[in-house]
């Protein structure tokens, strides 16, 4: 008796320990991620500083700075149309330390164009929060004798080929923009590629080229000086930085939807609670009025939503971009 008691005195001790130890193996684990953040951020933007992509990111660093009481710290890691910053993020160390704006470049047309992109889209990341959208417009030089897109369209089969289009560059995202409005609406338009932003808005202004999509930051006080027609917006709803502006879908061009759009990523893996704080941090700031009015200033609509949200976006502009350059069987010159 005394030694089946003894027995179910240590059976017991020992299921007592081994429900112990199950305990602190899983609180383990959230403890560790409770001291997140305990040191420094980095948000890296694949881009370079001064570019709308580098204000929107030092606009949420800051904000993200007062939330967390840690440092987040913007670095510029530029060069082949955002894929060197990208990848570097895809290879951190999933921590919640490192993190990336990526942009509708990065994370839509790059997968469609770049034959050898050293991340993938889909899989090398963890989506945080869609901060902000900019919908490309479509503008052309005062000299177009069309008040309209219905009239644009008409001037381009009267005249095939005579009309040129600017873009930042081939296989750029205003390029590919041109390219969904010239599958849709048959315009026989030609492509007039440039080595940035810059040079292309120069040469539109010059009457060199005859129209462009581009985004309200640099369109905006072009068209407000009359120096440029604004023809349609490319979102699927108006835009409220330009509310009598006729949607494309609503002006002629069913179906046309192209944006830019800014999304924070980490990389895969990182620990769903610590990304679910950030995307709260950032929907919280994404609320905040002087937020607000910084995006605005650069052509921009606040995002907002859960992670699935930005991760559907990006999985839907990379499916699209991807179709458009196989069926019009597209070649881009480096």
């Amino acid at each position: 008796m005394n030694h089946q008691h003894h027995l179910h005195f240590w059976t017991c001790r020992l299921a007592w320990l081994s429900a112990a130890c199950a305990i602190i193996a899983v609180t383990v684990l959230p403890a560790q991620a409770q001291t997140w953040p305990d040191k420094p951020l980095r948000l890296v933007v694949p881009f370079p500083a001064g570019g709308t992509v580098d204000t929107v990111a030092r606009s949420v660093a800051q904000k993200l700075t007062e939330s967390l009481r840690q440092p987040v710290v913007v670095e510029n890691r530029a060069g082949a149309a955002g894929a060197i910053g990208s990848e570097a993020v895809a290879k951190a160390a999933p921590d919640g330390y490192t993190l990336l704006m990526g942009t509708a470049s990065t994370h839509g047309t790059n997968p469609a164009v770049q034959k050898s992109l050293p991340y993938d889209a889909l899989r090398d990341y963890a989506p945080v929060a869609l901060v902000a959208s900019t919908p490309y417009i479509l503008v052309v030089h005062p000299s177009v004798k069309a008040n309209n897109v219905a009239e644009l369209l008409a001037l381009a089969r009267a005249q095939p080929g005579k009309l040129n289009y600017g873009s930042y560059g081939s296989g750029s995202s205003n390029h590919l923009a041109t390219e969904l409005f010239r599958a849709i609406s048959g315009a026989d338009i030609v492509h007039v590629p440039y080595k940035g932003g810059a040079p292309a808005m120069t040469d539109l202004l010059a009457g060199q080229v005859q129209m462009m999509f581009d985004v309200f930051t640099t369109s905006g006080p072009q068209i407000r000086t009359g120096k440029l027609r604004l023809l349609g917006v490319g979102a699927p709803r108006r835009s409220a930085l330009a509310p009598d502006a006729p949607t494309l879908a609503e002006a002629g061009v069913p179906g046309f939807d192209a944006s830019t759009f800014f999304g924070i990523f980490a990389p895969a893996g990182t620990p769903r609670n610590v990304v679910m704080r950030l995307n709260e941090d950032i929907n919280r700031a994404l609320q905040t009025p002087d937020l607000r009015e910084r995006l605005a200033a650069v052509g921009s609509e606040p995002g907002g939503g859960p992670p699935e949200q930005l991760g559907e976006a990006v999985a839907s502009e990379v499916a699209k971009w991807t179709k458009l350059v196989r069926e019009r069987n597209l070649r881009f010159e480096p």
